[in-house]
């Protein structure tokens, strides 16, 4: 069971004809959205309010429809969007989060902060992150620009926060893998260059796992 085909069977209910979303994005199983766009052609004349009340009477409790707007007919999800920010959640400690199961990795060693940041350094602007692409056959190009690459903590918390134009199958997972290497010592700060440079998969750190994974805003 996937996102769109739940919201596709609620959308289609609400608007009494078979549609098709267009999403701004695709993720892998167990990532998660703060926030996701999509865009629905349809013929019915029902107003932006009653969309949202009536989908989301439609959906289960993990999937709510935010809000909703009219555009031109020309409008695409995915190709005019400008920018994505994604948000990576780390629960560092020994012990788990009864409250966090499958909503952030727990990672039982202390994060070295400081080493993730001076690393982070090195990946914002515009490089090519091949090195950071776990399948880049599908795409015309592997130069992507990040805005900007904080990493956030609080108590146990570590937050991985980046913005960018847009971002290679895996890429955060594995710049976030990455930046877990460099905090165990098997990678320095200071490799990144050289590893972007490499454009070579082999090159990075680990894969994180998919649910600490959150797509936080999309940017028109």
């Amino acid at each position: 069971m996937t996102v769109q085909e739940t919201l596709e069977k609620a959308v289609s209910k609400v608007l009494n004809e078979k549609v098709t979303i267009i999403g701004c994005s695709r993720t892998d199983t167990g990532v998660h959205a703060n926030q996701f766009c999509f865009n629905v052609k349809t013929e019915s004349s029902i107003r932006c309010i009653g969309f949202c009340r009536g989908v989301n009477g439609e959906l289960p409790d993990d999937i709510s429809i935010l809000g909703c707007e009219d555009v031109p007919l020309d409008f695409h999800a995915r190709f005019d969007c400008k920018g994505k920010e994604y948000i990576y959640k780390i629960h560092c400690s020994e012990s788990k989060d009864p409250f966090g199961a499958d909503l952030a990795f727990h990672y039982r060693r202390k994060f070295n902060v400081e080493a993730a940041r001076q690393a982070a350094k090195h990946l914002v602007g515009t490089h090519d992150f091949a090195s950071f692409c776990a399948d880049c056959t599908n795409v015309s190009t592997t130069v992507r620009t990040i805005y900007s690459l904080e990493i956030e903590n609080s108590g146990d918390s570590v937050i991985v926060l980046v913005k960018g134009d847009g971002f290679l199958y895996n890429m955060i997972r594995i710049i976030t893998g990455t930046l877990l290497d460099i905090s165990e010592g098997r990678i320095a700060p200071d490799d990144i260059p050289e590893i972007l440079a490499a454009r070579d998969r082999l090159k990075a750190g680990r894969t994180a796992m998919a649910h600490g994974l959150y797509l936080n805003k999309i940017f028109y």
